[in-house]
């Protein structure tokens, strides 16, 4: 195992488009019927239940080698298919590849003023003596913006700040990182009022939007104690011995990212952090109320870059500079979450994602009812590696959830509960998780050692998740 390397993260996606290819040849392929239904202003497309069907497979050398259609079957990606999902994958994502790429370099130009560098000083200044209760109140800040707001890729900009802060106190690059990802992620998975989960799931099931909220807010206070618990002694180890250091041999320079010398906190600096913070919120506050999507987030990112220039008195010249910067920092990130979406353009062509889902959940009628929804808890696990859109997901899921979760005579509250767990909690170690990859990307935090790092934490999660479930189920959620 010490000699088990993870290659490149571009390379590793790639022979896991190669492998579900594979698989496209083995699994069956199917389909259930789909159809539009509106949830209150929103259309979408749903699965109707006890409608799937299978499709018989097309083998031919043209099949395999350049792609055929054939009515009424499905075929096995081809070779051409395989590595036409990368360039697929990528449009299918070019709306948010390009936000990520301007998110970015707002950032960038951001840390250019040197208004970040100034404020963080004065923060670390401000708390010398409790550097644990700035900690902990960074922490919270993201793990409850991620659990009621569902804040998620839209942190990307902020992963330079808490990686300068981690090194500010001490820590390492992992640790930063784990400062921002775990509650991230973990907050995502309590969802106590996430609109991107939580609520889109209720709407499906059929129950009021909000209800059940006392026990997701428990599992909420019980996942940030444990996520804080988890990155704290892993710092305090390296504190006490930096050679346990998960990346021990990692210089920590940060000048990817541009300079974080000492500044003195100016007026301009506040004005810059005033405007960006009160922007930032007006936009999250237009996605929750008016429905916003990335196209008008990322317009608005650009018109923040022109307004902090302003702010800022920098030139022309200065202020593409510094966006340039920002672009190609986000290089990577931004081509992982294109690349890790072909996984899900080979399945779908494949037609094998409602054969896994079908027989998923046939499965679960046969087991006893505690059984039966821990069953759905692994099930939505696995299918967030197909479908790693949270929305996606549960569109997907949850019209079979709803009806079966009814069979078994499950609450459907619990059904949601169940989809909430397995897709947040998964996107801790997924490398599908095109969000994640990103993340650790733009970090600099290598797959194997974010996994080695967080591997523990995701086990443990994952029985307090099973704990909860069997809670549910007692007390008649």
């Amino acid at each position: 195992m010490k000699r088990f390397k993870i290659p490149h993260i571009f390379i590793f996606l790639f022979w896991i488009i190669v492998s579900c290819s594979l698989l496209t040849y083995i699994i069956p392929s199917g389909a259930f019927e789909r159809e539009q239904k509106d949830y209150g202003e929103i259309t979408q497309t749903v699965i109707v239940p006890n409608s799937y069907t299978e499709i018989p497979k097309n083998y031919s050398l043209q099949a395999a080698l350049l792609e055929e259609s054939v009515e009424g079957k499905s075929s096995p990606v081809s070779v051409l298919g395989t590595l036409s999902a990368i360039p697929k994958g990528l449009a299918d994502s070019a709306v948010l590849v390009f936000y990520l790429f301007i998110i970015g370099s707002v950032f960038t130009v951001v840390q250019y003023t040197g208004a970040i560098n100034a404020f963080l000083f004065a923060l670390i200044a401000k708390f010398k003596n409790k550097p644990k209760l700035l900690l902990f109140l960074v922490y919270m800040a993201v793990f409850s913006a991620s659990s009621f707001m569902g804040i998620l890729g839209e942190s990307i900009a902020l992963i330079p700040v808490f990686l300068f802060l981690s090194k500010s106190l001490g820590y390492d690059r992992i640790f930063g990182f784990a400062l921002i990802g775990v509650p991230l992620f973990l907050g995502w998975s309590s969802g106590v009022t996430n609109p991107f989960t939580v609520q889109i799931a209720q709407i499906i099931a059929e129950l009021p939007i909000g209800s059940g909220i006392g026990f997701r807010f428990f599992v909420y206070l019980v996942y940030a104690m444990v996520g804080f618990y988890f990155i704290i002694r892993y710092g305090n180890r390296i504190k006490k011995n930096p050679s346990v250091s998960l990346m021990k041999d990692d210089e920590f320079n940060l000048t990817e990212f541009g300079s974080f010398e000492k500044e003195n906190l100016e007026r301009k600096h506040i004005y810059i952090l005033l405007f960006f913070v009160l922007s930032y919120a007006a936009i999250l506050l237009a996605v929750q109320l008016i429905g916003w999507g990335l196209i008008e987030m990322t317009g608005c990112f650009i018109g923040m870059l022109i307004v902090i220039a302003m702010i800022a008195g920098m030139s022309g010249d200065e202020l593409m500079k510094a966006f340039t910067k920002g672009l190609k920092i986000m290089m990577v990130p931004a081509l992982v979450v294109g690349i890790a979406r072909g996984i899900s353009v080979v399945l779908e062509e494949g037609m094998i994602i409602d054969t896994i889902l079908y027989h998923s959940s046939e499965a679960l009628l046969t087991i006893p009812k505690v059984f039966a929804a821990e069953g759905m808890l692994f099930f939505q696990t696995l299918l967030n590696f197909f479908i790693p859109s949270a929305s996606g997901q549960a569109l997907v899921s949850m019209p079979l959830m709803t009806p079966l979760s009814d069979i078994l005579g499950i609450s459907r509250q619990i059904a949601v509960l169940a989809y909430l767990l397995g897709d947040g909690l998964s996107n801790l170690v997924i490398p599908t998780n095109g969000i994640l990859m990103a993340m650790i990307g733009m970090a600099g935090v290598p797959y194997q050692k974010w996994l080695k790092f967080i591997f523990r934490l995701f086990i443990f999660a994952m029985i307090l998740a099973m704990i909860f479930i069997a809670i549910a189920v007692i007390i008649g959620y």
